[in-house]
């Protein structure tokens, strides 16, 4: 049920019933730690990262896969442990605004989204000064105003995600590099009135 994908893009997500089904903060960070690794484990692994019992995380991840967001992996031994992993290594929520019900199930998700970035910088804030020297200034929320036309932005917006792109977790976690750390970027760019 999860709409199409691509490498580069990722699946998109433009069904009201796919976003929300995902609209559940254990769901997307069930997706998006499935998406960044490309491992394939547990309920019973997953249940401690997202601080729920395996029982119910069972159910998530068997709500997920309904959804075709996650699916089953092969087992690793005699076949007893359901192991899931991500369809994709992202999500891009995506909605047709005609299909009824699109509008409400996106803000609903982007607005879980959007809570969940701003607890972070929050809890970054809260905690810079125990961080060690050569991390403390690089945490960074930036604004800028800037004045473009359409094809401009959509090119600004490829720039940025080629500059990211190479430093995806799950490009580099093979053979991470000495030091490094998992860091959230989110990145906006909102056409104003």
């Amino acid at each position: 049920m999860a709409e199409g994908r691509t490498e580069r893009d990722g699946m998109r997500i433009a069904d009201p019933r796919v976003m929300r089904a995902l609209a559940h903060p254990a769901r997307i960070e069930i997706v998006e730690y499935l998406n960044d690794t490309g491992a394939a484990v547990s309920a019973t692994e997953v249940a401690g990262m997202v601080g729920l019992s395996p029982s119910a995380t069972s159910y998530h991840l068997r709500e997920l896969a309904k959804y075709d967001l996650v699916e089953q992996a092969p087992s690793r031994g005699d076949g007893r442990e359901r192991l899931w992993r991500g369809k994709s290594h992202s999500v891009r929520i995506d909605p047709d605004l005609d299909e009824p019900g699109a509008r409400a199930a996106s803000e609903a998700l982007v607005d879980l989204y959007l809570h969940r970035d701003q607890a972070r910088a929050v809890a970054w804030l809260a905690r810079v000064t125990e961080e060690p020297p050569e991390w403390r200034d690089l945490g960074a929320i930036m604004g800028q105003r800037v004045l473009v036309t359409a094809d401009e932005l959509r090119e600004l917006n490829e720039k940025v995600r080629d500059l990211v792109e190479p430093y995806a977790i799950r490009k580099r976690q093979a053979d991470p590099p000495a030091g490094v750390r998992r860091v959230t970027i989110t990145y906006s760019s909102i056409p104003e009135v």
